[in-house]
């Protein structure tokens, strides 16, 4: 089965949201980056998603106009095989990707990006429900902690755990870094032999 890693909003815009904290980035940016020379080594298609919304203004740092729609610092430079702008949670939804997955072979998706509980989640389920398998590298997400309903906070981490249980077995495959790395050598062993 031929995968492809998909590297959700990893964009500069989250710099200039009021939430934003150095919190876990550094952690986060040394696993998406593994996964996506990982990736680039065995073969696999690495897709850049970007997400830009809102008013065309360039204080609006999703918008164009404020030159934040951009690869997010410290993340690997790698030759996308496509890149895809969305203005929805789902990687799917109006890009052009479904299609363009699906003209690749792709049966596998490998997920990763930002943020773990919103646009990673959403594309995962979403995929699932199209028919891919998905791998969802919790490790190579990121969030930021919140502020629950009732006024108390809600840590990112346990946003993380959250998203993996409701994804797990469902919707996705949880994976490690090395764990998805694994399956792509395995798939690229059995495509070598077949």
């Amino acid at each position: 089965m031929k995968s492809c890693l998909i590297v959700i909003d990893a964009q500069e815009s989250f710099r200039h949201r009021p939430f934003f904290t150095e919190q876990g980035l550094p952690a986060y940016l040394a696993a998406q980056n593994a996964l996506i020379a990982g990736c680039v080594a065995r073969g696999v298609p690495v897709v850049r998603v970007l997400h830009r919304e809102g008013p065309a203004v360039p204080a609006n740092p999703f918008s164009a106009e404020s030159g934040q729609v951009r690869p997010l610092a410290g993340l690997a430079g790698f030759d996308a095989a496509a890149t895809v702008t969305k203005s929805r949670h789902s990687a799917l939804v109006g890009t052009g990707l479904e299609v363009w997955l699906t003209q690749q072979g792709i049966g596998r998706l490998i997920v990763s990006g930002i943020r773990t509980e919103q646009c990673c989640e959403t594309t995962s389920r979403h995929a699932s429900d199209l028919g891919w398998q998905v791998d969802f590298v919790t490790d190579a997400t990121h969030t930021w902690d919140m502020v629950q309903p009732d006024g108390q906070p809600l840590a990112a981490a346990d946003i993380k755990a959250r998203t993996a249980t409701v994804l797990q077995g469902r919707f996705a495959t949880l994976c490690t870094v090395d764990e998805a790395l694994a399956r792509c050598a395995s798939e690229a062993a059995t495509g070598a032999a077949a």
